[in-house]
């Protein structure tokens, strides 16, 4: 979601098109991270209606996490160390196409469709979610090196307990809420040490939400499909 605001900020339209492969359509310094760390989980939300829009959504056709080359080696070496714990990353959501921000955007705007509320936001007006931050009209996600995840146990795949779902519209989100539990807010703790040890800073809204420190692109925003 994904809030922050840049007045000068460009919009840079790379949309491939007919059979164009996917390396044709992306810049040459972003990578498929499905491909770059096979060992962790992928659960793109956006590619399917598991979200809170309650449906797929636009410029995501296929469920892959692209990151800039430099966002996706950092988190090769977030992978090697929590591996070394028995977890993996489990990642939800990586660049987002300025399309699906506008998306997001219309969705909002749209306040009869309240079929995820009680899901997602229930303690929300709808309407007022632009105004309280939780969906913006630009997102750093568009600028290709900031992601979602989680942590999951080796073992089986099981998310450890954060506290609250993924993009759960609400200030328990926080990354660092008093009102959360000790052992969620060490699983909290958890994920966020291990990001920022490699260069990685977490939104304190949400957390599940980190952006790479020097991250390649800070004022670009792409529109190129997730394909």
């Amino acid at each position: 979601m994904k809030r922050k605001f840049f007045s000068s900020a460009v919009i840079v339209v790379l949309v491939g098109c007919g059979s164009m492969a996917n390396r044709e359509a992306m810049p040459e310094d972003f990578v498929v991270v499905n491909e770059a760390l096979p060992a962790a989980l992928f659960e793109i939300r956006y590619y399917s209606d598991n979200n809170f829009l309650g449906t797929k959504v636009d410029g995501y056709e296929k469920p892959f996490c692209v990151l800039s080359a430099q966002a996706s080696a950092a988190l090769a070496h977030v992978q090697r160390d929590v591996q070394q714990r028995g977890y993996t990353l489990k990642i939800f959501d990586c660049y987002r196409p300025q399309r699906a921000v506008d998306h997001f955007v219309r969705w909002v705007r749209d306040v009869g469709d309240q079929k995820t509320k009680a899901e997602y936001y229930p303690n929300e007006d709808k309407a007022r979610l632009i105004e309280k931050g939780y969906i913006a009209d630009r997102s750093g996600h568009s600028r290709g090196s900031t992601l979602d995840l989680t942590l999951a146990r080796t073992s089986d795949g099981t998310e450890l307990d954060m506290g609250t779902p993924f993009d759960y519209f609400d200030t328990l989100s926080n990354t660092a809420d008093p009102r959360i539990a000790e052992k969620k807010k060490n699983n909290r703790l958890l994920l966020k040490t291990a990001m920022e040890k490699h260069g990685f800073v977490n939104y304190d809204k949400e957390w599940w939400h980190y952006t790479l420190r020097n991250e390649p692109h800070p004022d670009t925003y792409f529109d190129f499909p997730v394909k």
